[in-house]
């Protein structure tokens, strides 16, 4: 698969501009340029930036000029500091892969999908043509499997317009599941060169986010740490009825410990894929939940960055700071420069 020069080592700034309260106040204070400068300083390459459609456009789809000057913002201050920059849609109007956004219809109402498509289009147009520097994400976590058609096409139109404007920007897609890195298989051929397959990975999910009360059927009590063995994963997973925790993923015997092996499994599917376009592999969203000791915390990037260096599969930590996965929480001051050598 090719490489993705620039774009290794990451962090997102989840909850700025997305996932937040919408209001000038809290993009004034949640991420400020003292922040980029840190990340600067913790050795990483880029960040990626999560971003609700409610910052630059309202209900009835006129751009609000107030909420690109963020946009800029955050592109001064990487270009000051030398990071580069992934534009995630996290929300488009009529799609959220979180429920409780009530954001619905989009990949049954072309008009909604017409809207998505001059969004990029707009986007483009200012941001598009400013070079390496900068990449676009067009949408976070399709859900549903049952999309796949629909958002390959969506897929398609967008990039088609974007491509009017910005002839090499680079452009990453991610498919179903919640950007699963299962599901990058059922993608569509890269429409050029400039073509990115992202995922996410929060595997083992019973571990990652334990406790986590927006995950279906995870007791807000439950605690696991990461060295387990595969048996020792079924078993608690069997006591939970959802389907991630029914389907839990074993590579080998299930008296083995859980280890790098387990990642490379996870990935082959999509590893296949890339080196079949010859297409950049990368991973736009892992990590822990603060619920985890940090020992634990510290195993599990560890154990993951064996792939992630193997493959050569650029990546993005969730999260810089709040959002239950914190890097620069006070919880991770004791392993945390141990930890930045396995981002």
């Amino acid at each position: 698969m090719r490489d993705w020069k620039g774009y290794k080592k990451g962090v997102n700034l989840g909850g700025w501009l997305s996932q937040c309260k919408h209001t000038y106040e809290h993009y004034d204070s949640f991420i400020k340029e003292s922040d980029i400068e840190t990340i600067k300083g913790w050795g990483l390459d880029h960040v990626r930036i999560p971003v609700d459609y409610n910052l630059f456009q309202d209900d009835e789809a006129n751009y609000i000029d107030k909420g690109f000057e963020y946009l800029d913002k955050a592109i001064d201050w990487c270009g000051k500091y030398g990071l580069n920059m992934i534009l995630d849609i996290h929300k488009t109007y009529g799609f959220s892969f979180d429920k409780g956004e009530n954001e619905t219809g989009f990949f049954d109402d072309e008009a909604l999908q017409d809207r998505f498509v001059n969004m990029w289009g707009k986007l483009a147009s200012k941001y598009g043509n400013i070079g390496d520097r900068v990449a676009f994400e067009l949408l976070n976590e399709v859900t549903d499997r049952a999309y796949i058609t629909t958002w390959n096409k969506i897929i398609r139109r967008t990039i088609e317009e974007i491509r009017k404007i910005a002839p090499k920007v680079v452009i990453l897609v991610g498919s179903y599941w919640n950007n699963h890195v299962f599901a990058v298989k059922d993608l569509d051929a890269p429409y050029d060169e400039n073509i990115v397959y992202n995922f996410h990975c929060y595997e083992p999910l019973i571990f990652t986010h334990q406790g986590a009360g927006w995950v279906d059927v995870m007791p807000p009590d439950f605690r696991m740490g990461f060295k387990n063995t595969y048996k020792e994963y079924k078993k608690v997973c069997s006591t939970m009825s959802a389907n991630w925790a029914k389907d839990f993923f074993v590579p080998g015997s299930e008296d083995d410990v859980i280890d790098s092996i387990y990642f490379e499994e996870q990935f082959k599917f999509a590893i296949e894929a890339a080196e079949k376009y010859n297409v950049p592999l990368y991973c736009g969203e892992y990590g822990v939940i603060d619920l985890a000791t940090k020992e634990d915390t510290l195993e599990w990037y560890k154990t993951i960055n064996k792939i992630f260096t193997k493959y050569n599969i650029g990546r993005a930590a969730w999260s810089y700071k709040s959002m239950n996965f914190g890097l620069s929480e006070a919880r991770l001051d004791a392993v945390r420069d141990e930890l930045l050598k396995y981002m």
